[in-house]
């Protein structure tokens, strides 16, 4: 939608707008400054012109106002026919998960997980770090593969703001320190670190009594979990305990998952089940779901099993 308004010619319009956005604010609790974010009009802009007291191009700026509100309503739009993903689903796997988890932090020790791509590893420890007092989750990436970058997201996620990095481990370990109460530092994809900086988690476990879980792909497993550790990390090895492999995921997640849904027609969840044992697992049901659900809405029925196979196809997955 185009929309072009001429200061001098269109007050009655402009305030019209102004009238709507009132409107807007009311029905819905925003606020100006939630407007003018969302709108990408600083807000020293927006405020007066709202009061009509802005000395510029009125008519340009209600004309971006306009736009603002017409693509706002469109998503709503999208956002009504995509159904809310489930979040996080208590599966037989992720139950696994949990009791990893826990153990790590109640123990104190070192826990390894890997789960195939889409199977809840990330949601789960989320999960537990909502829910869990004192469990941290940390995100590890190529940059922050050392020692060092590695200790400065930890101390981001625990908030400790210490700016000498000869004290930083100290005070991450002040952070960290039992004092009666169990604490946990999740590091998901875990791959991403070096050898030295795992070496480094031990520290905290030793020294801190925190419990260490590493979650990631298969590479936590070869590198870290084999039968013979690598020479000069036997003091890492031993510390390490049960541990959890599972690339594929088992029937009963793919049901459990599958009844977070809420879904009930035989068709649908037929070809579900298939998708759901693709590459991408719970996550590739997820996405196929959502893409399905606009392709019904667009065409105003209820959701198919020819808008599951549209979706699959779409997202480059072979004939299911």
């Amino acid at each position: 939608m185009t929309v072009e308004l001429k200061e001098a010619s269109n007050e009655v319009e402009i305030e019209g707008i102004r009238a709507k956005v009132r409107d807007l604010m009311a029905r819905e609790g925003l606020t100006q400054t939630a407007i003018a974010k969302e709108a990408d009009i600083p807000f020293g802009t927006f405020t007066p012109w709202m009061g009509g007291k802005y000395q510029g191009d009125n008519g340009k700026l209600a004309a971006k106002v306009l736009r603002w509100m017409e693509a706002r309503k469109e998503a709503q739009k999208i956002s009504i026919t995509i159904p809310k993903e489930p979040g996080f689903v208590l599966t037989p796997t992720t139950n696994d998960v949990l009791g990893l988890l826990q153990w790590a932090k109640e123990a104190p020790g070192i826990t390894l997980i890997t789960l195939g791509p889409g199977m809840g590893k990330t949601t789960t420890a989320r999960h537990f770090a909502a829910t869990t007092p004192h469990a941290y989750r940390v995100v590890m990436r190529p940059s922050t593969s050392g020692v060092h970058s590695m200790m400065k997201e930890i101390a981001q996620t625990l908030g400790v703001t210490e700016r000498d990095p000869g004290k930083l481990t100290r005070a991450i370990g002040d952070k960290l320190r039992r004092n009666g109460r169990h604490t946990l530092i999740m590091v998901d994809e875990a791959q991403n670190l070096r050898d030295e900086a795992v070496d480094e988690l031990r520290h905290y476990l030793d020294e801190y009594g925190c419990g260490i879980a590493l979650l990631g792909n298969e590479d936590v497993q070869t590198r870290w979990g084999r039968s013979t550790p690598k020479d000069g990390y036997g003091q890492l090895h031993r510390r390490i305990g049960p541990r959890l492999r599972l690339l594929k995921p088992r029937i009963e997640d793919i049901e459990a998952y599958l009844a977070a849904w809420n879904l009930d027609d035989p068709s649908v969840l037929k070809l579900l089940r298939v998708i759901g044992r693709k590459a991408g697992a719970l996550g590739q049901i997820s996405e196929t779901v959502k893409m399905a659900s606009i392709l019904a809405a667009g065409h105003g029925r209820e959701l198919s099993a020819d808008d599951i196979k549209s979706a699959w196809n779409n997202r480059g997955g072979e004939d299911v």
